[in-house]
């Protein structure tokens, strides 16, 4: 039984990041068990109709998965977003003397960051889809094409459904989101990882605008000590550097899980 999480309320990045991970994860853990079922019944019961129940089953599972994928994004983008960009924009202000309001400016701002990032989100997820549609499919065809012919070899019936729900588990492993480059993620670490750079981008725009908003044309940049300026590897390393507003604004963040920030240096101007 899926457990019912409380509506998400703004507050601690890392906080955050930590509830919308659980939530998918939780919510593709079901679909692993979804797809577990399928390979069970195939294997006990290969020409029964319960092989097509439990498909349709891991089907809307799927679209269970994507459900909750855009309900936790657009939670995060209409809460967390406008919370973060807010606190961005005020810690610049009080280091401006100055006041935050939320202008045409800012507004319309935060609606494009919200747009992309809402986007973002789901691109990823996507990823994660596009696997379990694929087993999905291979399975729907399996008992189509593959279950009828089982005893036409020299093996038992039931031996020959283990054999094709085996080769079915191995190559559809639903234990971790392989991305198209190769690379293993699991559902956690990538929505984790995304919520987690969309809110420094948040925090980051508030930033940047009230500072431009003041006429501030460079900022300091508070980073990791070994932090590149356009990725961890970069040379140019980041910390302590001075740094136009609109170069701070092509990079906000540098690589996934960045602490990167800025401070407005009125005395930087050239």
């Amino acid at each position: 039984m899926a457990y019912a999480w409380p509506p998400l309320t703004p507050g601690d990045p890392d906080e955050i990041a930590r509830r919308v991970g659980a939530v998918l994860e939780e919510a593709w853990q079901r679909l692993a068990a979804r797809q577990r079922r399928v390979l069970e019944t195939m294997e006990r019961q290969p020409r029964g109709r319960h092989v097509v129940i439990t498909l349709e089953e891991f089907k809307r599972a799927i679209e269970v998965f994507r459900r909750e994928v855009g309900q936790e994004a657009a939670a995060f983008v209409q809460r967390q977003l406008p919370h973060l960009y807010e606190q961005g924009a005020l810690a610049a202000a009080r280091e401006l003397g100055l006041n935050f309001t939320w202008t045409t400016f800012h507004r319309d701002a935060l609606l494009s960051l919200a747009a992309d990032s809402y986007g973002d989100f789901l691109r990823r997820s996507q990823e994660a889809e596009r696997m379990a549609s694929k087993f999905y499919r291979a399975a729907r065809a399996a008992a189509r094409r593959e279950v009828p012919l089982l005893a036409a070899g020299n093996m038992t019936a039931r031996q020959a459904a283990k054999n094709l729900a085996d080769r079915l588990a191995a190559e559809h492993k639903l234990t971790h989101v392989v991305y198209r480059n190769g690379a293993h993620v699991p559902v956690r670490a990538w929505a984790e990882a995304a919520t987690l750079a969309k809110s420094a981008v948040a925090y980051n725009a508030g930033t940047l605008n009230r500072t431009r908003q003041a006429g501030v044309a460079y900022v300091e940049v508070f980073d990791g000590f070994d932090c590149g300026w356009t990725s961890h590897q970069d040379p140019d390393k980041a910390n302590r550097t001075l740094r136009s507003v609109e170069e701070a604004a092509e990079w906000p963040i540098s690589h996934p899980r960045c602490r990167r920030g800025f401070g407005p240096r009125p005395e930087g101007q050239a």
